[in-house]
């Protein structure tokens, strides 16, 4: 049966300078800042469908299972954290060309309508724009927790 509280759905977009399976590959590998697998202080990943992953950053954990794996197109896994409430969400990423670069978007989907819930909007963002700058000419910016959460965020 279906939960009856009240969900939302974020949506991320970005333009990745570089071919559609550099940049699928680099979302699964833990060595390329801005996936959620490279800030994390101790996790563990097998990224296959039916794999689960943990991670845990600042004290707080994060835990999912890998539901579609279809290279260089589509990931998708369900993720739950205290930020959800302990309820299961689910984050699809998409890979389309896009002439030589590629067009990447996440949607985080049944997380709760919560203020705990909407911080992934700006979570995600931050994710997406330091792992944009790992390609092409970028910066090659690392994760920071404190331009990722706010002040006293958890």
């Amino acid at each position: 049966m279906k939960n009856s509280k009240k969900t939302i759905e974020i949506k991320v977009e970005r333009t990745i300078l570089a071919p559609l399976r550099e940049v699928f590959d680099g979302w699964l590998d833990p060595k390329i800042p801005g996936n959620p697998w490279n800030a994390a202080e101790k996790f563990i990943l097998d990224p296959k469908v039916d794999g689960l992953f943990y991670w845990t950053l600042k004290g707080t954990s994060h835990y999912g299972r890998f539901t579609e794996i279809e290279r260089p197109g589509r990931i998708q896994h369900t993720w739950v954290s205290p930020n959800t409430l302990g309820e299961e969400s689910t984050v699809t990423v998409t890979f389309k060309k896009q002439g030589e670069d590629t067009l990447m978007t996440l949607m985080h989907s049944d997380l709760p309508d919560t203020d705990s819930g909407r911080g992934h909007e700006k979570g995600w963002n931050y994710f997406l724009d330091v792992f944009r700058e790992q390609f092409g000419n970028g910066s090659r910016k690392k994760f920071r927790w404190d331009e990722a959460h706010s002040p006293g965020e958890k």
